[in-house]
């Protein structure tokens, strides 16, 4: 998805949708392929992330003379901030081509929303290549980076890009000098390029993203959205439950009764400590052994067998055994 190609047929491919009443049957393949994939669960930070991104394009639709406001999604591993950036990215890219139809003649539609991978040990120059690479943009060896900049700024803005995600943002170090060095082209880029630019990474706060002049300049300009761990209850609200009954509800399993996973909560919670990609990979897995061994349901003895990722049980190991 770091091309336009990728990316394009990623937006404009449905997503995996689970079974509706009086459809037919699906192969065993079919459900494989289907809990492999499985259906993107809205969380609140997903909900949150979506209606901030509308809230700031808007915003900085008409702004000229500075950076436009940015936004940050940071969290933990597995707390699916990589899946909410992509939600809503596909959600920006379906809306503006469905309200802008490619002229008469014309091969191919605006490109609104790019998404770059920072790349490890980030320089500005690798990190403005991405960017080209990104609307296949040629780089020579000899070009320079402002060139390259140049060419980007330019391309971006012809071809109408609106939103830009940058994940693994959490990369950048500004206190090596080719770290500073990228976190400067960015701003750079923020005030070049009329779009609105969304970072995401493990826990950003937490790193040098945010100190010194650098960090200040972007902290001043970007509003934070923790993607973190669900709680088991907020209030008079169980948002881990409630993720639950989704996910219990989108199953595919020919012997599943509705309600199953809900009465597990308090165990899936401890589980995956409440760890969004955490839990859907423990349930999918289940889901795949279910149709493997025949048993088309998800028990308590099923979730149990499940070896979830390091992270999580890493998080369940005994005190005395850490």
């Amino acid at each position: 998805m770091t091309t336009w190609q990728g990316w394009h047929r990623f937006a404009t491919t449905d997503p995996p949708a689970p079974p509706r009443p009086g459809d037919p049957p699906r192969s065993t393949e079919e459900r494989l392929a289907y809990h492999s994939a499985f259906v993107t669960i809205r969380t609140p930070a997903i909900s949150q992330l979506a209606a901030q991104v509308r809230t700031l394009m808007i915003l900085g639709r008409h702004q000229q003379t500075t950076a436009r406001p940015s936004l940050i999604v940071t969290g933990p591993a597995a707390a699916g901030k990589t899946t909410a950036l992509l939600n809503v990215g596909r959600t920006c890219h379906l809306a503006h081509t469905r309200k802008n139809l490619p002229p008469p003649g014309s091969a191919h539609a605006t490109a609104p929303v790019a998404y770059v991978l920072v790349p490890p040990g980030a320089t500005a120059k690798t990190l403005i290549t991405e960017f080209a690479r990104y609307l296949g943009i040629p780089v020579a060896t000899r070009m320079t980076q402002t060139q390259i900049t140049d060419a980007v700024c330019h391309t971006y803005t012809q071809a109408g890009v609106q939103l830009v995600l940058i994940d693994e943002i959490h990369r950048l170090n500004p206190r090596t000098t080719t770290g500073a060095q990228a976190a400067d082209l960015l701003k750079d880029l923020t005030e070049r390029l009329a779009a609105t630019f969304v970072y995401a990474g493990i826990n950003v706060t937490d790193t040098p993203l945010f100190s010194g002049t650098r960090g200040a300049q972007l902290a001043g300009r970007a509003t934070l959205i923790t993607c973190g761990p669900l709680p088991a209850r907020h209030g008079t609200r169980e948002p881990f439950r409630d993720v639950i009954t989704d996910i219990d509800n989108a199953l595919d399993l020919t012997h599943h009764k509705p309600g199953t996973l809900p009465r597990h909560t308090a165990y899936l919670h401890q589980r995956t400590a409440g760890r969004i990609g955490s839990l859907t990979r423990l349930i999918r897995q289940a889901a795949i052994t279910a149709i493997h061994d025949g048993t088309e349901r998800i028990t308590k003895t099923a979730l149990d067998a499940v070896q979830l990722d390091h992270l999580a049980e890493q998080h369940n190991r005994p005190t005395h055994n850490r």
